[in-house]
Order: C-alpha cells, then sequence, then structure tokens
C-alpha cells in the first residue's frame, strides 16, 4: 500500500508549511504516527516534532478521530473501540492526519519558509505512520498561494510522478519512508545549472546568489571535483552510483554548513563565497565552497551506501551510536580537498596550507589529550554538536583528526609498498564490498578497519590505528611528510597576542574570555571562562587594546588583571607565556629524490 503525502507553504509570513498523510486500511486499534527525532548526517538530538502544530485526524468518510500525543514524537489514534462507540466504522477506508510545521530553521538539517524561498527535510516535516517504514510514498507538493510566490519553482532529487515536470510544482514517488525523508526539497526563485558525469545529469539549484553568479564557472568546477570521486571509486567506468543527482545551495550574508543525501546535498554558504563574472585566480572563500561541496558529494559513496554496521537501519527514534564516525567524517574530510587537488582546482601549495590550519586546529587544543577519536566518535550526540566553552579543552574532532588520521594511513601505506597501494584502494574495496553484498550488506563492523586495510594493501596497520583512534596518540606527520617531500618547519602561530601570552581565547569586542585552555597562564592564575578582562596593568583593556597592552609586557613577567566575573571586579597576577606557540609550515621540498618525487607525485600529483 501507499502513504501519500501532501505540503503545501500557506502562510509565509508566519513560515508555515500545512501537512497531510494519507494512509489505507489503518490500524485503528493503536495506529501510531512519529516524526524522527534526528537526520542521518547530523548526529544529535534535535526532536523535529517541537515544530508540529495542530494534528488532526479523520477516517475515509472525513469523520474526525480522536488523537493523541503519547511522547515527545508519537502520536496515537483512538483503539476501534473508541471509535465504534462514536459509530465510525471499525475499519474506514483510509486516515488522514493533517497538521502544520512551523518552518523557521536556516540551516541545511531542518526547514524553512519565508517570502524569499522555502525548504524542507522531510524528517522534519513528515509523520511516519508507524508499520508502514517501508511502504512506498507519493508526495504532492503544491506551489503557495500568495501571488508574491507565483513565480516560485522547485528542485529536488525525489522522481516526479507521471504528469509532473521535473523542477515543477506535482506529485513526486520515493520507493520508502526512507528515501522519501532522504531527498530535500527547495523551492523559490533561484539560479538552475546542468552538467553531466559520464552521462549522469547533475543539476545545480543556487537560491540567493545575486546578480553577478558565474554559472558556467561554478557548473565546470562541480563537473570536475564529481569525476575526480567517481575516477576514484570506479576506475574502469568512472560511473556515480545514482541516476541523477541534485546540488541545492543556499547564499547567504554569512553561513556554511552541508548535509549529504544519497542522491543529493543541502549546502549553505556566504554569497560572497561564489565565484562572480570576472573572476580571476579563485579565493578562499571559493575554494572553501568546493571543499564542502566535495564533502557532501564524496558522502555518496562513504556513509550514504557504505555505512557503518550500527547505521544499518536507521533507529530514527533515538540515538544510533558507533564508534567509527571518525572513518565516515574524518576519511571524508580528508578526500574532500584531495579531490581538488587532483583535479586541478587547488594547487599543491595550496592543499599543504590547508593541512597546515588543520594541523594547528588539532594539535594546539589539549582535548586530543583526553579523547579518543573512537569516543568522540560515540559520544559525539551529547559533547560534538553541543559545544560549550571547555570544548577545546575535553573534546577532539573526529573531521580534523580523522582526517589527519586518514593522511597518515594513507601515506603509511603508500610507504610501505613504495607507492603501489594507497587508501584509495581501502576506499575501492569498501565499495566493492558494498556492491556486491547488495540488499544484505552489513556495514563496517566497530572492529574491522584495520582488516579491510590489510585486505585492501597487505599493510598491518593494526597497531597504528589502535594507537590513533583507541587511545589518543598523535600521527607523527612530521617523520611522514619529509619522506613525499614536504618540509615540516616550525613558524609563528597566526594566533592573536593574547593566545600566546594568556593561553585562552577572548572576545576582543568585549573582553570576555570564551576559553582559557588548560595549564594556560590566565588558568593558572584563576581566569576563566566568561570573565571579562577590563584593565592590564591598570589600564583599560577595552575597545580593542587587549593585545596592544599586553605586547608592552615582556614575556615570562607577570602582569597585573582586573576582571569582572559577572559583578564581581577581581584580581589575577598572570606570569605570561614566555614564547609564542608554535605552529607548522608545510612547503614543498624543491629538490627531492626520484623515489620521494614519485612518492609525491602518486599522492598529490606534480
Amino acid at each position: 500500500m501507499t502513504t501519500h503525502y501532501a505540503i503545501r507553504p500557506v502562510d509565509l509570513g508566519r513560515n508555515t508549511f500545512h501537512v497531510t498523510v494519507r494512509i489505507d486500511d489503518p490500524d485503528l486499534h493503536e495506529q501510531r504516527f512519529l516524526l524522527p527525532a534526528w537526520i542521518p548526517g547530523s548526529y544529535m538530538i534535535r526532536d523535529f516534532a517541537r515544530s508540529v502544530l495542530r494534528v488532526h485526524a479523520r477516517d475515509g468518510r472525513g469523520r474526525p478521530v480522536p488523537i493523541e500525543k503519547i511522547d515527545k514524537h508519537t502520536w496515537r489514534c483512538a483503539p476501534i473501540g473508541a471509535a465504534a462507540r462514536r459509530r465510525v466504522p471499525a475499519k474506514p477506508a483510509s486516515l488522514t492526519l493533517a497538521y502544520e510545521v512551523y518552518a523557521h530553521d536556516l540551516s541545511v538539517r531542518a526547514a524553512h519558509l519565508d517570502t524569499t524561498h522555502g525548504f524542507f527535510n522531510g524528517s522534519s516535516v513528515f509523520l511516519l505512520p508507524v508499520g508502514r517504514e517501508r511502504d512506498p510514498c507519493e508526495i504532492e507538493i503544491l506551489a503557495p498561494e500568495d501571488p508574491a510566490a507565483r513565480d516560485w519553482h522547485l528542485a529536488t532529487a525525489l522522481e516526479p510522478c507521471a504528469g509532473t515536470a521535473r523542477g515543477g510544482f506535482g506529485r513526486y514517488r520515493a520507493k520508502d519512508y526512507d528515501e522519501l525523508i532522504d531527498a530535500p526539497v527547495e523551492m523559490g526563485r533561484f539560479v538552475s545549472l546542468r552538467f553531466d558525469v559520464q552521462g549522469v545529469p547533475h543539476d545545480v539549484a543556487v537560491t540567493g546568489a545575486g546578480p553577478h553568479l558565474d554559472p558556467k564557472r561554478l557548473a565546470s568546477d562541480l563537473a570536475q571535483v564529481c569525476a575526480a570521486h567517481a575516477r576514484m571509486f570506479e576506475p574502469r567506468s568512472r560511473m556515480p552510483p545514482f541516476a541523477r543527482y541534485t546540488f541545492l545551495t543556499l547564499a547567504v550574508d554569512d553561513g556554511y554548513g552541508g548535509l549529504e543525501h544519497r542522491a543529493s546535498t543541502a549546502l549553505l554558504c556566504r554569497r560572497d563565497d561564489l565565484p562572480h563574472v570576472g573572476m580571476q585566480a579563485s579565493t578562499e572563500g571559493y575554494r572553501r565552497f568546493l571543499g564542502l561541496a566535495s564533502h557532501e558529494y564524496f558522502h555518496s559513496w562513504h556513509v550514504k551506501r557504505i555505512r557503518p554496521a550500527a547505521f544499518i537501519p536507521y533507529d530514527l527514534t533515538r540515538e544510533n551510536h558507533t564508534t567509527l564516525l571518525w572513518v565516515f567524517e574524518g576519511f571524508t574530510s580528508y578526500y574532500d580537498d584531495l579531490a581538488l587537488v587532483r583535479c586541478g582546482l587547488l594547487r599543491r601549495e595550496q592543499y599543504l596550507d590547508t593541512l597546515t590550519r588543520t594541523m594547528a586546529s588539532v594539535l594546539q587544543h589539549g582535548g586530543r589529550r583526553k579523547q579518543s577519536l573512537a569516543e568522540s566518535s560515540f559520544d559525539a550526540w551529547i559533547k560534538y554538536y553541543k559545544p560549550d566553552e571547555n570544548t577545546p579543552n575535553a573534546v577532539v574532532s573526529y573531521y580534523q583528526k580523522g582526517a589527519l588520521v586518514a593522511l597518515a594511513l594513507d601515506l603509511s601505506i603508500r610507504r610501505e609498498t613504495a607507492g603501489r597501494r594507497s587508501l584509495d584502494d581501502v576506499m575501492r574495496h569498501l565499495w566493492r564490498r558494498y556492491k556486491q553484498a547488495g540488499a544484505d550488506y552489513a556495514g563496517v563492523a566497530e572492529d574491522e578497519i584495520a582488516d579491510v586495510v590489510l585486505e585492501a594493501t597487505g599493510v598491518d596497520a593494526g597497531p597504528w590505528i589502535a594507537a590513533w583512534t583507541r587511545e589518543t596518540d598523535d600521527p607523527d606527520l612530521s617523520a611522514l611528510l619529509p619522506k613525499f617531500g614536504v618540509r615540516v618547519d616550525a613558524g609563528p602561530t597566526p594566533d592573536p597576542l593574547h593566545f600566546a601570552r594568556l593561553g585562552c581565547r577572548v572576545d576582543l569586542a568585549d573582553g570576555r574570555i570564551r576559553v582559557a585552555f588548560d595549564g594556560g597562564p590566565a588558568q593558572r592564575a584563576g581566569l576563566s571562562a566568561g570573565d571579562q578582562i577590563v584593565a592590564v596593568d591598570g589600564l583599560r583593556a577595552g575597545h580593542n587594546r587587549l593585545d596592544a597592552l599586553l605586547a608592552r609586557i615582556p614575556p615570562g613577567t607577570n602582569a597585573e588583571i582586573l576582571a569582572f566575573r559577572r559583578d564581581e571586579l577581581l584580581r589575577f597576577t598572570v606570569r605570561t607565556g614566555a614564547q609564542p606557540p608554535v605552529s607548522w609550515k608545510l612547503s614543498l621540498d624543491p629538490r627531492p629524490t626520484l623515489p620521494v618525487r614519485r612518492l609525491r607525485r602518486g599522492w598529490i600529483g606534480g
């Protein structure tokens, strides 16, 4: 049986969608409906049901059916007995729920609606009839009736039904509920682009791009990125794993984020990061955007199809714990920029600069000494996505350190095999396993990554992987990179002076400490996050003068700091940092030996 949905933007000013869901032959003894508590790819309970309003139920004859909410995201229709007492037939032909969804989350994870556009993920708007998870779904996406939106059109990876033009309002279908909620929808006025990868069409919708977008360059560059990933996973056919793909991009004044789906992605970026007509060299912002698109596209293989066993199937009502996010997000973070190098959109020198920043971000934070990558992955639900002022001291990023582990693993495999094998072989091995298993694919077990590396490359990486992910050891990149013709030099940190002198991060606009790093001079003196520094050695520190005042104080000497803690003025004696924290500078060795040159060419070309 088919589950029928309909959704319409009913009040653009109130940010409201109206949604209905209809099922035939419902279980009136206890027909339940639920809304997911989280969305795959973003590992935090988000309780989308909090935005659902005014839920009503009717039977096939249009008569009301009592409905009650029984927990934070589940509704239950009246049992047969209660329906019979109201002389409702015991088995009505259908049951329809109607409700509203408040849509004001301007992100890639939920739903947003206003007078400029509409966007939704199915997981935040479509109630699931419990027991009908595997039933096919049909959705009618209705155009808003507001005259101001009469020229809106639509973009989604959902398959249109007969009579609906692709990109138009009308009826779409999905093979089951999982597929329905894995294809976000954008509606409004947007720039539409298209390119092919091995004959597979890729659509791009850019909302809010402004009048100066260079669509040809954007399409050309995205095509190169997508082709590079397809070429890595499928060296012979170079085919993507879907029949069609859709990029949904929302450009705003300031924003960044992405969320992967099986045949599409939702991206949020700064408008200034997109290429504009007449732009010659790529900007740092544009390279950042291409890296984001690359990251989400890589996920089409790695996490949407190759999955942790803990995600098969997803349980959308609660946390799905795995210790492998360092593999699925960290490896993806490694390949997102590497693909840009491989297709010529990022110079090798620029790529090394991104590695430098990643190394600094990981190695300057003490959290990597307290939390392993496996623990970071497992606790993402309660820590990584809920940062506070102590996060740098307590949490390690499975994205960033995971990317460094992927780099170290790739270089180690290449070194051990004289360049004959690499992490690419590991990824292709996982991909072949997924394709061979088909519907019986069981996912990647928590403890089998070392075995996968051994099977794919012949390299026993077990001790390295255990040290880097189960323990808190750092990969020794300063020893690995020179073997690939990359020099690793110490250099001054680009961080502001107060980071070196006080060992904390300060909002220079108001002097409030955002985080005091473990063991740093400020923390040793008793300062803590939230304190507001107002004076240094008797001179006011406001108006962005903190660093200028600290510059007058010789390193290793005492400074008297006055700070408010809530409404109490406190005095601290801080012995300032004697040396600035060490940063790193990666650069190409101009005269590598022939074997080193070959290893480097196999890794980043040249």
